[in-house]
């Protein structure tokens, strides 16, 4: 247990020095909240540290187990610590409102319960930005680095993509993790900018490309994108954001020693494939079923549905007034983008390999005596990793179920319980109908639908198992 401790002060130690960036943000705008976080800072480094200290003659080896609780325990602890800004600053904020924001946050989800963020004082904006970066890069971290060890949902497959011997990106996972972090931020560096020149004010570049690199979707305005009257703006935040719905590992590779690694990506290619699919179809029904030029048909399909595939959910146009092509963007809340990406949702990858598992099974019926191997991106996958997938998306199926049942419980509708539960555990942010869809908000919602909407990203940001296994007593039998 030391070792978890060890590791969750130093984090906080991390979340405490982030929160003075907001609090210099108030100062210089003259604004009061600075006071609240300096209080937060400060409270969540004596916290931090007195965890380091407390355990600092702790083991660097660390069980499977341990390794389960850690991930779960960072992603409930620090929403806890973050959730302190909302809850001071924001006037009537519950604990409930703050904790689902800061979940929100470093989920990279991007349902809020916040309004009249236009006039919101700069530190709270940043501090939303700041959470969702955050969130962003330790959800890459823990796609490439812990999944992969855990062996969740099929997982295992990417660690051979990041780490094998006989594929290496770079020598070590420091190294990795290195070059990670320092292409994270040339990507945002690079996306703040290009909104920079694209006519967004300073304030405004720097938290749309924080939250576009992390495909979380917070914004600084209500009408999110749809605030912009610029033409340029969106397909800049198109490239971008499949730019952080792509593998980290080959950002390095690409830099390394294969520029072409990105296209040679089988998983990429099809991610590309589906996107292109997915907007030449609703460009088409957009121009055939509303009054809109073929031009503004696409690039208003393009936004929108970039958006919810790579899970962002920023929105430039309420897409759930497009009739039943509404439903076309619930069904792809379920796609997400590449495995070691800082999307969620289902992933790329494990339609691919059910694909194949499926084609596999087709031709056995036909030629019992055949051998037909899974194959993915050119290799043969074992049993062990389809029957994970397999139960990954049947768990999928059964959290969705379930907890849309729970939201309708609470008094919603049929249609904001199924797109809300669905947009928790993928990650995407906007759901579909007027409360939850993308010009709706999630403040109205009640107390305990939050609480579980905040549960359910959780889960879904922790790929189902990492926290479903610590409900199994055998889990904590000789912890």
């Amino acid at each position: 247990m030391a070792r978890i401790l060890y590791v969750l002060g130093v984090l906080l130690v991390v979340l405490a020095c982030a929160e003075t960036l907001p609090l210099l943000a108030d100062v210089v705008a003259g604004n009061a909240d600075w006071i609240v976080f300096a209080v937060s800072a400060m409270a969540t480094l004596f916290l931090g540290v007195a965890l380091i200290f407390a355990n600092r003659q702790r083991s660097d080896r660390m069980s499977i187990r341990e390794a389960y609780l850690l991930t779960a325990l960072v992603w409930v602890v620090l929403p806890v610590a973050g959730a302190a800004p909302f809850l001071f600053s924001v006037e009537g904020a519950t604990f409930t409102d703050a904790f689902f924001e800061s979940v929100s946050g470093l989920t990279t989800t991007g349902s809020t319960v916040l309004t009249e963020l236009d006039v919101r004082p700069p530190g709270i904006l940043l501090w939303r930005s700041m959470l969702q970066w955050t969130g962003g890069i330790g959800i890459i971290v823990l796609g490439i680095a812990i999944l992969p060890l855990l062996r969740v949902g099929g997982m295992q497959l990417m660690k051979t993509e990041s780490y094998d011997t006989s594929d290496k990106v770079l020598p070590r996972a420091r190294e990795i993790t290195a070059g990670i972090a320092i292409a994270y931020v040339a990507l945002t560096t690079l996306c703040a900018i290009a909104y920079g020149l694209a006519g967004m004010t300073s304030f405004d570049a720097v938290n749309h490309a924080m939250t576009t690199i992390a495909t979380g979707g917070f914004s600084t305005h209500d009408d999110s994108f749809g605030f912009f009257n610029s033409p340029i703006l969106p397909w800049i935040a198109i490239v971008f954001m499949i730019s952080g719905a792509l593998p980290f590992t080959l950002y390095l590779k690409a830099v390394g020693r294969d520029p072409f690694a990105m296209l040679k990506n089988g998983q990429v290619r099809f991610f590309l494939g589906f996107c292109a699919l997915v907007v030449g179809v609703m460009t088409v029904w957009a121009w055939l079923t509303m009054p809109l030029a073929i031009y503004d048909a696409f690039a208003q399909s393009a936004f929108n549905a970039i958006s919810i595939i790579t899970t962002t959910g920023f929105a430039s146009a309420d897409y759930t007034l497009w009739g039943s092509a509404s439903v076309v963007f619930l069904i792809i809340t379920f796609a997400g983008g590449c495995s070691g990406s800082t999307a969620g949702s289902v992933k790329i990858f494990r339609y691919q390999l059910m694909w194949s598992f499926l084609k596999s099974q087709a031709n056995r019926l036909l030629h019992p005596h055949g051998v037909f191997p899974v194959i993915y991106d050119g290799r043969e996958v074992s049993t062990s990793i389809i029957l994970s997938v397999t139960a990954f998306l049947g768990l999928y199926l059964v959290s969705w179920f379930a907890l849309s049942v729970a939201l309708a419980l609470t008094g919603l509708g049929f249609q904001t319980s199924l797109s809300a539960a669905a947009t928790a555990l993928t990650n995407v942010g906007p759901g579909l109908g007027p409360i939850v869809g993308p010009a709706g908000n999630f403040s109205s919602l009640s107390d305990p639908a939050k609480w579980m909407l905040a549960g359910g990203m959780l889960i879904g940001r922790l790929e189902l198992f990492t926290i479903f296994i610590l409900l199994t007593p055998r889990f904590w039998r000789d912890f």
